[in-house]
């Protein structure tokens, strides 16, 4: 089911600091067990300040097992306010009209900030993986994985604490 059949119009999520716009609704690979998804860029609300983009990955495979269903970056310049935690939460809608009770987000081992926004969510760190060798391309060379599972039920609860 594609997301843009859910809603009427081209969705776009908002809150006081962030707009998420769509940009890519074909998200798949088969190749790495990718079935669907979504890419948002992320503007600072009202106005056309790039930040970042925050993507959506629909599937289970080896594959995801290690890159995650939720990718994202912000820009350099844009980093430390909080905007990764930000642009997940405005995509709880689409995780629940898509009946997903938790998604995995990874992240390189290194990684604080990635690793901070995930405990901003209120994800739980299930393990840190060693990435095998057939996986490592898909993982920017990365050789092991933070694993956090983002619970949608306390979602809303976690996201009352960025504001």
């Amino acid at each position: 089911m594609k997301f843009l059949r859910l809603f009427s119009r081209k969705p776009t999520f908002s809150d006081d600091a962030l707009d998420l716009v769509l940009s890519n609704e074909d998200v798949s690979d088969p190749e790495y067990g990718i079935d669907d998804g979504y890419t948002f860029n992320i503007f600072r609300h009202k106005t056309r300040d790039y930040v970042g983009y925050v993507s959506l990955r629909l599937g289970e495979s080896p594959g995801l097992y290690y890159l995650g269903h939720i990718g994202y970056r912000i820009e350099e310049k844009h980093r430390g306010h909080g905007y990764a935690a930000r642009a997940c939460y405005l995509m709880l809608p689409l995780l629940q009209r898509l009946h997903l009770g938790s998604v995995v987000i990874t992240n390189n081992v290194e990684n604080v900030a990635s690793r901070k926004t995930c405990e901003r969510l209120g994800c739980e760190l299930e393990r840190i993986a060693d990435v095998p060798r057939e996986y490592r391309t898909l993982c920017a060379g990365a050789t092991q994985k933070c694993r956090y599972i983002w619970r949608m039920d306390g979602a809303e609860k976690a996201y009352n604490k960025l504001s």
